[in-house]
């Protein structure tokens, strides 16, 4: 059984990552930031949003097959009916691995996704943010993290 930390890793080795959710109205939306933070820390990222042509300065994709070459990962930021459709594309395309984003409360976490996903041998993260491991991180999430492992709200590892 690996541990959410392995998980982790595995999931930040990963060159090309797809972010879903990303807003063009609001800068400062999770998915928004996620991937700012996924780029400065030098993986090559990719906005989807089927309702946006362009996000950040670079463009944004419809669907995640829409993107030239593929990715490896992806962070669901959508609504949890959002994040059921992120992951029936990840298993028709292959992409093996999935963070469904949360903070607090809900966020993007399905439990019919995380079911379908490891169902299809995607390995999921299924809670937390990416900003809490991506080095380097900043007082606040490291903070979320604490305030999360210490109350039980971080996902388990698989």
């Amino acid at each position: 059984m690996a541990t959410l930390e392995q998980i982790v890793d595995d999931f930040l080795a990963q060159r090309r990552i797809a972010v879903a959710g990303v807003s063009s109205t609001e800068p400062n939306a999770p998915a928004n930031l996620i991937l700012r933070k996924l780029r400065d820390a030098g993986h090559e990222v990719f906005a989807v949003n089927p309702k946006v042509d362009t996000v950040e300065g670079g463009p944004c994709h419809p669907s995640l097959a829409a993107i030239p070459g593929g990715v490896d990962a992806v962070v669901a930021a959508t609504p949890p009916a959002g994040t059921d459709a992120v992951v029936r594309e990840c298993i028709e395309l292959g992409v093996s691995r999935v963070w469904m984003h949360r903070s607090f409360g809900e966020g993007s976490v399905s439990s019919d996704a995380v079911q379908l996903a490891r169902e299809h041998g995607i390995q999921v993260i299924d809670g937390a943010c990416p900003m809490m491991y991506c080095a380097p991180v900043d007082f606040a999430h490291r903070c979320m993290r604490w305030v999360l492992g210490v109350t039980g709200g971080l996902p388990k590892g698989r």
